[in-house]
């Protein structure tokens, strides 16, 4: 994909993904619970706590759309903390199976956007190269 395509599909992803995680997730811990929230039984302590960070998270990749070359640490780290997340995630859903419904939900979400930042964000040579430019 030509440098200048990528980085114009780059920003749109950020844009999207950055909504999604600013005002998209609350919504569905409330309408798909199975698949969204973790913990039902209680105080939503934890998921105020999660909701927070996604939503602070959102907007700065929301920032990162207007320049995603200059701000590729918080793309990058959006890629690797959504791997991790999604990662324990999904042994946690296969250990425990009240939990299985965030194998359809929250797990491959955020490894689908971790993929998608992947392929679309520039590394090595050409990084450098376009940020020279």
């Amino acid at each position: 994909m030509e440098e200048v395509s990528r980085l114009k599909y780059l920003k749109i992803a950020l844009i999207l993904i950055g909504a999604f995680c600013a005002v998209g997730v609350y919504p569905l811990t409330i309408y798909w619970p199975s698949g969204w929230t973790w913990h039902t039984d209680g105080p939503d302590l934890y998921l105020q706590m999660i909701l927070g960070i996604y939503a602070t998270l959102g907007v700065f990749l929301i920032i990162a759309a207007r320049n995603p070359l200059e701000h590729l640490s918080i793309i990058w780290f959006m890629v690797w903390s959504s791997i991790v997340h999604g990662g324990i995630m999904a042994v946690q859903s296969l250990v425990y199976p009240e939990h299985r419904g965030h194998l359809l939900g929250d797990v491959p979400v955020l490894l689908i956007a971790a993929a998608v930042l992947t392929l679309l964000t520039p590394r090595g040579k050409t990084r450098t190269t376009t940020i020279k430019e």
